[in-house]
């Protein structure tokens, strides 16, 4: 079975094509190919698979074997992917996720492939019942909550994915992977939350580093970006165009004020290409 692997600013995927539909444990291949000293080691693992409600669909299996909505920087690799394989010949198209349809845009390279990738993202639910998150109904605006014994100001938002946002003095300075699992499986989030520990730059620019539900501490998150923005807006600290600061680049993100969507601009690469077993 071939395979290729690719990131986007450091969040890693394995990408399978599927376009026929042949049944496999993809939960199963996930847990083995993306383990990072046995296998080949990834944040998840992406198939590219046929659509009746898009032009093409994109499945993402997380590290530990669940299943994702839609991944931000997966969708990017995903749409780069598609279009210098010339499984999509079009520049804009529309992919099937479990999230909706998403309608990425490539910014085409002086080589012809796919450079840049501009996501919308869609629309951000505020209110606490589409997080979801327990409690009465409303936006979660600067809420306090008591993490691991200690006060911590969230905002939290559902953008595919269920995303909290914390804004701390230095991001370098928190340990995530111990607070992210306290975040993630709090009670008030009946789902489980991804986290952003966030850092306000300046009033055009934020520094973000995530745990992600299914694969933990990662270098990168395209939704968990795009909250943090969003985030960082409706709290009145930046404007509705940010660049989010992460471990290997910047990803620029646009709240448009007309269309009331998310738009997500940043890169993708391949990292390299092989061939794995067909055991599984």
């Amino acid at each position: 079975m071939k395979f290729v692997k690719m990131h986007g600013l450091g969040n890693d995927f394995v990408f399978i094509e599927n376009k026929d539909g042949r049944d496999k444990n993809f939960s199963e291949l996930a847990r083995c190919m993306c383990k990072r000293h046995t296998g080949i080691g990834a944040d998840g693992l992406i198939i590219i698979a046929g659509s009746d409600a898009a032009d093409v669909r994109m499945r993402i299996i997380n590290a530990d074997g669940s299943e994702a909505e839609m991944c931000g920087n997966g969708i990017r690799c995903f749409a780069k992917y598609v279009y210098d394989s010339k499984i999509i010949t079009k520049t804009e198209f529309s992919v099937e996720t479990l999230a909706g349809i998403m309608k990425p845009k490539i910014i085409v390279d002086k080589n012809g492939d796919a450079g840049l990738v501009t996501i919308n993202m869609g629309k951000p639910f505020t209110d606490r019942g589409s997080i979801p998150m327990a409690g009465s109904a409303g936006p979660v605006l600067n809420e306090e909550i008591t993490v691991g014994g200690e006060p911590w100001k969230i905002t939290s938002l559902f953008l595919g994915v269920p995303h909290t946002v914390t804004y701390v003095n230095d991001v370098e300075a928190v340990d995530i992977n111990k607070w992210g699992p306290l975040f993630k499986t709090h009670e008030v989030f009946p789902k489980n939350t991804n986290v952003n520990f966030t850092e306000l730059i300046d009033d055009k620019t934020i520094k973000v580093r995530t745990w992600e539900r299914g694969a933990g501490a990662t270098l990168a998150c395209g939704t968990g970006s795009c909250s943090a923005a969003v985030s960082s807006f409706l709290n009145g600290y930046t404007g509705r165009n940010v660049d989010v600061q992460l471990y290997l680049g910047s990803l620029h993100v646009e709240y448009n004020e007309d269309d009331g969507n998310v738009y997500m601009t940043g890169p993708a690469a391949v990292s390299f290409t092989g061939e794995w077993p067909d055991e599984v």
